[in-house]
């Protein structure tokens, strides 16, 4: 390939998307070039839309739009007595995509202990807020059985032990170092069908 330095950079920025190499983000550079009114103008007004308009929202950690809120948190239409945990916004869109779970969400952004992530920087704090306010009856930590996530269980566990809420973590089915992302709809079905209690204490 030529080396232009417009081409170039393009491509080291799409191989950093998940599952993407050189090869595959040369294959994709060359794709755009080739239908640059079809694809990169409106790739380019849309990415710039995106860029500007979605953001985090800093109570439940899910992506909200700076024109219509955050869908996550407005949602009046229904109301839940449950809550479930998860690291991420993938985790979030793979349990809704199985129907499985009807409540809540809470995004925390990461795990304690992984690359770059404190606890301050997890959004346990909002979710103790949100147990409170929204009288939460049932909280589901579904993290991930990684070391990793399985430290950040325990700390929201903690976290949750002054509030009345039953608090369950997804069990059977939730295989070690498992990631919810990566699991099949009949894997996270008995993970949520069979999750156990966690015994919370005062000490």
């Amino acid at each position: 390939m030529q080396n232009i330095n417009e081409i170039e950079e393009l491509i080291k920025v799409i191989s950093k998307l998940p599952g993407l190499g050189p090869k595959s983000a040369k294959r994709i550079v060359l794709k755009l070039i080739n239908n640059k009114d079809e694809l990169v103008k409106p790739m380019a007004n849309t990415l710039a839309q995106v860029y500007k308009n979605v953001t985090r929202c800093q109570s439940c950690g899910s992506l909200k739009s700076n024109i219509t809120g955050c869908l996550n948190c407005e949602n009046l239409k229904e109301k839940f007595n449950k809550i479930c945990v998860v690291e991420d916004i993938a985790d979030k869109w793979s349990i809704e995509n199985s129907n499985i779970f009807k409540g809540y969400f809470h995004i925390l952004g990461g795990t304690i202990s992984s690359a770059g992530v404190n606890k301050e920087d997890l959004l346990i704090n909002s979710l103790v807020e949100r147990v409170k306010k929204e009288k939460i009856e049932e909280v589901i930590i579904a993290t991930s059985a990684t070391v990793e996530g399985q430290t950040t269980a325990y700390y929201i566990q903690d976290s949750l032990k002054n509030t009345s809420a039953k608090i369950t973590k997804l069990a059977q089915g939730l295989p070690v170092g498992g990631e919810i992302e990566s699991l099949d709809d009949g894997t996270l079905y008995s993970a949520f069908k069979y999750r156990s209690d966690l015994k919370t204490s005062s000490d």
